[in-house]
């Protein structure tokens, strides 16, 4: 009798061990850490050459907003500043890189404005909105538009932010012109003009001459 009690003993431990093994590795894993939070550079556009475009450009860069951009940085100087003060002035990936890290920013927001050409009659600009990833080493977004007068393009500064942002692009202002639309042919039906010959003159027929005695005519 004292064998089978230990026997059903035996049996409760086992069972109870096989119960709490499963439960031991239900053990939840710690929740992941965080995601870093991304902070965007502005730099200030150039505003030397084309005024009137950077100041355009730099009341559009206070107020972008780009998904997965935490914190924004509105620099007091611009790209060309703080390439110097590191020493790396080329327009490369290697240098946008080596400026993001030393403003402890993870994106930069820049924006360039050249002229198109040297001829005083035309004033076509090219403005360009780049933003560069730091982390990356790389762009993550370039948006450009050539247009044919400064106050085109600071008309139209506000949109180009936009469509670097990451937002649908729109139509560029006043620059942009409606297709022209085909009128239909409205030809007139061809007017026969009356004749202008005047009509023939049927001179009489001469009357016959009479002949004289003698075989002579009058």
């Amino acid at each position: 009798m004292r064998a089978r009690v230990q026997s059903w003993l035996l049996g409760l431990v086992v069972v109870a061990v096989g119960c709490a093994h499963p439960q031991a590795a239900r053990v939840e894993a710690p929740p992941p850490p965080p995601r870093p939070r991304v902070k965007l550079a502005v730099l200030p556009v150039d505003a030397d050459q084309f005024p009137q475009i950077a100041a355009s450009l730099n009341n559009a860069f206070r107020s972008i907003k780009i998904a997965g951009v935490d914190d924004y940085f509105l620099s007091k100087v611009t790209l060309e500043v703080v390439q110097l003060s590191i020493e790396c002035v080329q327009a490369s990936s290697d240098c946008y890189a080596a400026a993001g890290k030393s403003l402890s920013a993870n994106r930069l927001l820049l924006g360039r404005v050249v002229p198109m050409s040297k001829k005083k009659k035309d004033k076509s600009v090219r403005v360009t909105i780049t933003v560069f990833d730091v982390d990356a080493g790389e762009a993550h977004n370039v948006v450009d538009h050539v247009y044919k007068s400064p106050e085109l393009a600071s008309q139209g500064a506000q949109d180009l932010t936009a469509e670097a942002a990451g937002e649908a692009p729109k139509m560029f202002g006043p620059e942009e012109e409606k297709p022209a639309t085909a009128k239909p042919a409205t030809e007139k039906p061809a007017t026969e003009k009356p004749a202008t010959g005047k009509p023939a003159t049927v001179k009489p027929a001469a009357a016959p001459r009479s002949v004289a005695a003698g075989g002579k005519t009058s």
